[in-house]
Order: structure tokens, then sequence, then C-alpha cells
């Protein structure tokens, strides 16, 4: 059974920073990329960073020179490394793959509050 375990979220200050990980596990097929999403109170889940299997990233124009994804292909692992935090990147984040077989999956969400 897929199952992808989140973890890192929590309260930082303004300008503070988190590490948020993903470890996906479960499925007999490769992992094509992984990314991130968020979805704050009352709002729509928004992609805020991706990475393919060979290392391409994109990024939301709000993130862009704060946060860097990365990931390690051997541990099925991606991370999130948030700087520069700001009250408005205060969401729930959500890690999804997408599978070689063309499914999607998705992580159960962290909670990250930016708040002094």
């Amino acid at each position: 059974q897929v199952q992808l375990v989140e973890s890192g979220g929590g309260l930082v200050q303004p300008g503070g920073s988190l590490r948020l990980s993903c470890a996906a596990s479960g499925s007999r097929f490769s992992i094509n990329a992984m990314g991130w999403y968020r979805q704050a109170a009352g709002k729509q889940r928004d992609m805020v960073a991706t990475i393919t299997s060979g290392g391409n990233t994109n990024y939301a124009d709000s993130v862009k020179g704060r946060f860097t994804v990365s990931r390690d292909n051997a541990k099925n692992t991606a991370y999130l490394q948030m700087n520069s935090l700001k009250p408005e990147d205060t969401a729930v984040y959500y890690c999804n793959v997408f599978w070689a077989d063309g499914r999607s999956s998705w992580g159960q969400g962290t909670q990250v509050t930016v708040s002094s």
C-alpha cells in the first residue's frame, strides 16, 4: 500500500526556517516527480515546488529565492527547505508523488504556521 509520510512542520517566527520531508513507499513503480503543495485556510491548494527524477525543479513565484526543493532518489524522499518565512506562507503543506504508472499520491499534510 502506498504511503507518504510527511514531517517537519511547526510554528516559526517570520524570517525563520523550516525543513519539510516526505518519504514515499509501497509502490513497485518508480517515481517520476515529487512536489509540494499548500493550502491556506479558505483557499485552494496551490503548487509550491516540484522536482523531477532528473532534478529539474519548478517553483511558485511567491517562493522563488526562499524555498528549495530537493530529493534523494535512493530513499524516495523529497525535501522542502523553507527560508525567510513570511506569515503568508502559513498553510497546510502536502507532498505529492507522481508514479511511473501514471498514478498520483498525496501525503496527509503538515501544518506550517509563521507568526510572531
